[in-house]
């Protein structure tokens, strides 16, 4: 007989706050599943209050987010400031630099997918500086 099933059951796996290295204001990570041999796959939920975001970072093999609740903004360097509610999916591609957090009025939560490659999943760079986070939403 193969390998089972693994259930992991709601509040086996203790909430953190999201590193300052990594994010700017409250962020608190709730893991859902970590990478199990031969997957390279992993998820978390992240929950952004009103002005959080991640730093600029990039995945080797890109992220989805699916976002669950709330509003927020994301950006692709180089690309449009973006809106994104509830029920959104956000799939970001490999190796471009982006960043994701709630708006400044809205608290944002989603679920993060992303894959490993050579073992890290994404790299971390500098934070987002106010004047993009808090630029004006352009269309085109």
């Amino acid at each position: 007989m193969g390998p089972q099933q693994i259930i992991t059951r709601a509040g086996a796996q203790a909430s953190q706050k999201g590193p300052d290295d990594w994010f700017t204001g409250t962020v608190r990570l709730d893991p859902l599943f970590p990478a199990r041999e031969p997957s390279r796959v992993s998820a978390a939920l992240v929950t952004f209050e009103p002005g959080a975001r991640t730093a600029w970072h990039s995945h080797p093999l890109g992220q989805h987010l699916v976002v669950m609740s709330g509003v927020g903004w994301t950006q692709c360097e180089g690309g449009p400031k973006q809106e994104i509610r509830a029920g959104d999916v956000v799939s970001c591609p490999c190796g471009r630099r982006h960043w994701h957090g709630a708006t400044a009025a809205n608290a944002m939560s989603h679920i993060a997918i992303q894959e490993a490659l050579d073992g890290s999943p994404v790299s971390w760079m500098e934070k987002v500086p106010d004047d993009i986070y808090l630029a004006e939403i352009t269309e085109g």
